[in-house]
């Protein structure tokens, strides 16, 4: 079996034909410039840090995990010279503001450069993406002394950034965190409490660790009403940066995890920690979601690398294991068996696996796109359109993608039957790993939740609606073409927008109408709006035939295609139909009457 190699003939296909990323960038205004050769350069680049620095030491990183040792954690081996390269490299900045040390480029040119280095060591990754969090809250919120400060060292990579949000008896409702914020004479604060599932709330890889809190002032309104952010670094800085002496927080434990050992995921403590107020007293949720919404895509950026590393050790498996003949007769007569590809549920693992990482690395790609026309569009109008699709599109990246990793990676294990129950495989990891990402940042129920309430019914369905339109167009394109499933697309984009308008009225009524079709709303907007995208893979794979290029990679969409209408997208009718069940048949039976002992 190979390691993981980077799908640049996919990445390519996507940005330069399907999303027609080339004339994108050209057209945005404030953002670096960069030609179709530069943009393949850099994936180059990025292809090769991720196969020869990150892959190599994922499974490593697995077996070793983090260790604590009088306060201190250290990560295993290999990671701490990665992000010394990485952090060399420059990598770090690709995206962010050139003010402050950053490249500039396009977000959608991180998107896929971040899917690289995902998909080659998860665990590892967590460490430099959650200062990303931290350098959108700072730039959105932050003072200009704290930007000219803190910035800086994040975005070289020299400092890293974490979210401090949960505890113990706080999850999702952040609402009841009881962390303390106590004012100090000098204007900053004294910062106590304790928070947990802190990813790479402590570790050895820079020399700085700059920690976003969620906490609550004195006489400060109940709920989420009453939260503030705060900025807690783990040493203390001067007004020109420089380091002073250690802050008063620690990491007290490190979590038993079921996967992502190679992260640290810390409980801190914070003991009168002295910390800055990021942003307006009582103004913290609104600050914490300017974070959480770049951490839920590129959580579905996470569930997007997982399904890409299984489906390349399961494909390969499937190639050299030999078992059983084919139904049809002996494909390989000099061999005792035939490799199991040529057995047809075994392609059905593989094509589901196929039809899944491509039809999400479409949508992902799609939602970069848009981040740049909020950042860098040259009209109000276009900008206001882009926000309106990433807000749409965040709960479906961060839910959808997540839930079908789940499906995708175990699939990968599936191909390797027993072998891929026992470690030495390596392809137990991805199922492991992929389980958090529905968990964390929102599970996806509260995603669905998003997605029906604020997203959908609450703009009226703008964003739905201008799908349904999008693919009406697509469909008429497909038809001239020839594609059979033209109407399949029309017909399931349709049906999209009359069960949104069925359940509205049923909430009118009963607000539990909404909870009970959510989560089967995020999976039907799913699998519809891959549709959508594997309709332009289609077109795109054609008009590539037609010119003479690549026979068997465009065949390959043009198969996948196929495969995704006939066998994938009619799972839209059982959450149709679950829909249309209503919440009688959820919320009618007593609590006592689940008791079954």
């Amino acid at each position: 079996m190979s390691g993981y190699r980077v799908p640049l003939k996919d990445i390519h296909f996507l940005c330069h034909q399907v999303l027609g990323l080339d004339e994108h960038r050209i057209k945005l205004s404030g953002s670096e410039d960069v030609s179709a050769e530069e943009l393949d350069a850099i994936f180059e680049e990025a292809a090769k840090f991720a196969e020869n620095m990150l892959a190599p030491v994922n499974v490593t990183g697995d077996l070793q995990g983090c260790s604590l040792k009088n306060g201190k954690v250290i990560t295993p081996e290999g990671f701490r010279e990665s992000y010394k390269a990485y952090v060399e490299a420059g990598w770090s900045g690709i995206s962010a503001d050139p003010n402050f040390g950053g490249q500039g480029l396009p977000t959608s040119v991180g998107v896929s450069v971040l899917e690289m280095m995902t998909t080659a060591n998860m665990a590892w990754t967590l460490y430099p993406e959650l200062s990303h969090g931290s350098v959108l809250a700072i730039s959105a919120h932050g003072s200009e002394e704290q930007k000219q400060i803190y910035l800086t060292k994040l975005i070289s990579g020299e400092w890293t950034g974490t979210m401090c949000l949960t505890e113990s008896h706080a999850g999702s409702d952040v609402g009841l965190l009881s962390t303390r914020a106590k004012p100090r004479a000098d204007g900053s604060y004294d910062i106590s409490g304790t928070k947990i599932f802190i990813s790479g709330g402590e570790h050895e890889m820079s020399e700085n660790i700059v920690h976003l809190v969620l906490a609550r002032l004195p006489d400060a309104p109940s709920g989420t009403k009453g939260i503030s952010l705060f900025l807690v670094p783990k040493y203390k800085v001067s007004d020109t940066g420089e380091l002073l002496d250690r802050n008063t927080l620690e990491c007290s434990a490190l979590e038993e995890k079921m996967g992502l050992h190679g992260c640290s995921t810390c409980v801190m403590n914070f003991d009168n920690a002295q910390g800055y107020l990021l942003g307006s007293e009582n103004k913290g949720m609104s600050c914490m979601f300017t974070m959480m919404n770049a951490a839920r895509i590129y959580v579905g950026i996470q569930g997007l690398g997982l399904m890409e590393g299984a489906y390349q050790k399961s494909l390969s498996y499937a190639q050299e294991r030999v078992q059983m003949r084919a139904l049809d007769g002996p494909k390989n007569p000099d061999q005792v068996a035939d490799p199991i590809i040529v057995h047809p549920d075994v392609r059905k693992m593989l094509l589901t696996q196929k039809a899944l990482v491509e039809g999400c690395r479409a949508l992902i790609y799609e939602t970069g796109r848009y981040q740049d026309c909020i950042k860098y569009g040259a009209d109000a109008e276009l900008r206001q359109t882009a926000e309106l699709m990433v807000d749409f599109y965040t709960p479906i990246v961060k839910g959808f993608v997540t839930e079908v990793a789940q499906e995708s990676t175990s699939l990968a294990l599936q191909v390797f039957g027993g072998h891929g129950y026992i470690r030495e495989t390596g392809i137990e990891q991805y199922v492991r790993d992929a389980r958090i990402t529905t968990l964390y940042e929102g599970t996806n129920g509260i995603q669905a939740l998003d997605l029906m309430g604020r997203k959908t019914l609450h703009t009226q369905g703008k964003a739905m609606m201008s799908l349904v339109g999008e693919s009406r167009e697509l469909a008429g394109a497909l038809e001239q073409e020839g594609f059979w499933f033209a109407d399949k697309l029309r017909t399931v984009t349709s049906e999209w927008g009359e069960l949104t308008g069925e359940i509205a009225e049923r909430v009118q009524n009963d607000p539990n109408e909404l909870g009970a079709a959510a989560v089967d709303y995020l999976m039907y907007s799913g699998y519809a709006v891959l549709a959508i995208m594997w309709g332009r893979m289609a077109l795109c794979a054609k008009t590539e035939l037609s010119d003479g290029k690549d026979d068997d990679f465009y065949q390959g969409k043009l198969a996948t295609a196929d495969f995704y209408f006939k066998r994938l997208l009619p799972r839209c009718l059982m959450h149709a139909e679950a829909m249309r069940a209503g919440a009688g048949s959820l919320m009618e039976i007593d609590p006592a009457g689940f008791a079954h002992a």
